[in-house]
């Protein structure tokens, strides 16, 4: 594949978690979006849903880049946690394929639950079938959705649809909704740990 081929399938995967997203979140929100990158889920948001927030970054390339984009970001590290926004701010807080890069898992998490009243988190999912292969033969895997090789890659967690979810009733939280899709973008529903390449949840607080 070339360099061309593979930026344009980027894109069009990009394009595609983006619309997963933007399905549930209804016009007109206050969306909060962590680890934003140069923020284009958010204009995208914007352009699609009418939605109103901010990006959260650290990196000051990306900052910039928000800034290009006409999308209001706050400069600061997630992982000290959300203390600089208010109890229940904000509509939806997402977190869009950055948890595994994410140290402190478990209080972004639990902070993203307390600045609003829903979370929508996606990742890759480590447990699919092309990675276990991978692993098998000896290798870490690399693929569209872990484009990374072990020696250059973000990601410090490593975990799976089931490591997912077991968090999620430890720490009380409900899972609203579940989907799964291979890395040909079809949504799958048999044994999504072992067949679903990427996963999106929308969050909430266990009543």
């Amino acid at each position: 594949m070339t360099e061309h081929e593979r930026r344009v399938r980027a894109e069009q995967r990009e394009r595609f978690d983006f619309a997963v997203i933007a399905s549930w979140i209804p016009p007109g929100e206050r969306v909060l979006d962590l680890g934003c990158g140069d923020g284009r889920l958010l204009r995208y948001l914007s352009e699609t849903r009418d939605v109103s927030g901010y990006g959260v970054e650290i990196e000051h390339e990306s900052v910039l880049g928000c800034i290009r984009n006409g999308v209001d970001v706050i400069q600061m590290d997630i992982e000290c946690g959300l203390s600089g926004f208010e109890d229940n701010s904000f509509d939806h807080v997402v977190i869009s394929q950055a948890l595994q890069t994410m140290r402190t898992t478990e209080r972004i998490l639990t902070e993203m639950l307390r600045v609003a009243a829903e979370a929508v988190v996606s990742f890759p999912n480590f447990a699919y079938r092309a990675n276990r292969v991978a692993i098998a033969e000896g290798h870490m895997p690399v693929s569209e959705d872990l484009p990374y090789d072990w020696f250059d890659t973000p990601n410090v967690r490593f975990f799976t649809i089931f490591d997912f979810e077991d968090l999620c009733s430890r720490l009380g939280i409900e899972i609203r909704e579940r989907l799964a899709f291979d890395e040909t973008g079809r949504e799958v529903s048999h044994d999504p740990n072992l067949n679903g390449s990427l996963a999106f949840y929308r969050l909430g607080r266990k009543s």
